[in-house]
């Protein structure tokens, strides 16, 4: 047997190659567009199996406002997650930034109580109107507050948080920035809530406050589980604060 002198060996591949940094996120404008579209005929078919159901939305009562809600939103969820599980096969809560918060659960809810102080501060220096709004005719009994205050401080601030920072913020910040990012995100989670105030623009500010500060603390964070700590402690101030006014408006 020969030895093959002078031949040199192939180079040999490495054992271990450098993967390729995956774009996050991996969902695009395409895919908002379709949640939107979606959104807008689930609302249209909603909206009007709940008039044929319970008549206007102004006769509805607190479970019966929060059961069509709900029903909306639930609907709405299973089409993201049909997005984001089916439509690109990767895990719904980890690609959605569901994560432990880097600085703890009572960090975050601390921020929220904070957030709704200062938010509280921004409403009495505006003029605010005097009428009813929807949210305060939802606390007319006790069966009423209790339900309106489970899913203001469980189930919406879980879902809108998914929705806004989970979904819409990345998106947003990469191709805008973390600033553009931030506000522009913070713009329809504030109209989300025109209804709850009769499209009170004062109100509108409050929420558009409150928006950017969930949006930073998603981004300060990279979690989206913290800024949902932040929002469920947020509401239940803010509930609170509903609630004493109502007392003292009936003593």
């Amino acid at each position: 047997m020969s030895d093959a002198a002078g031949e040199q060996a192939p180079p040999l591949a490495p054992l271990d190659p450098q993967p390729v940094a995956e774009r996050y996120p991996f969902w695009g404008y395409r895919d908002l567009m379709f949640l939107v579209a979606a959104a807008f005929v689930l609302l249209v078919a909603v909206g009007r199996i709940a008039v044929l159901l319970f008549g206007v939305p102004r006769s509805m009562g607190a479970a019966q406002a929060i059961g069509v809600t709900f029903a909306f939103e639930g609907l709405w969820f299973g089409v993201l997650y049909g997005v984001i599980r089916l439509g690109y096969g990767r895990p719904f809560w980890r690609s959605l930034a569901w994560v432990e918060a880097r600085r703890g659960v009572w960090s975050a809810l601390g921020w929220g109580v904070l957030t709704a102080l200062i938010c509280a501060a921004i409403s009495s220096l505006l003029p605010l109107p005097h009428l009813r709004t929807p949210m305060e005719e939802m606390l007319k009994d006790r069966f009423s507050m209790v339900l309106v205050g489970f899913f203001a401080v469980t189930v919406g601030p879980l879902l809108e948080e998914l929705a806004f920072r989970g979904f819409l913020q990345p998106l947003l910040v990469s191709t805008f920035g973390a600033v553009g990012g931030v506000l522009l995100q913070a713009v329809p989670f504030a109209a989300l809530h025109g209804a709850e105030y009769s499209w009170s623009w004062q109100q509108l500010i409050v929420m558009l406050a409150a928006g950017l500060a969930f949006g930073w603390m998603r981004q300060r964070t990279g979690s989206t589980a913290a800024s949902t700590y932040m929002h469920c402690a947020f509401n239940l101030v803010v509930f609170l604060g509903m609630l004493a006014q109502s007392f003292l408006e009936r003593t």
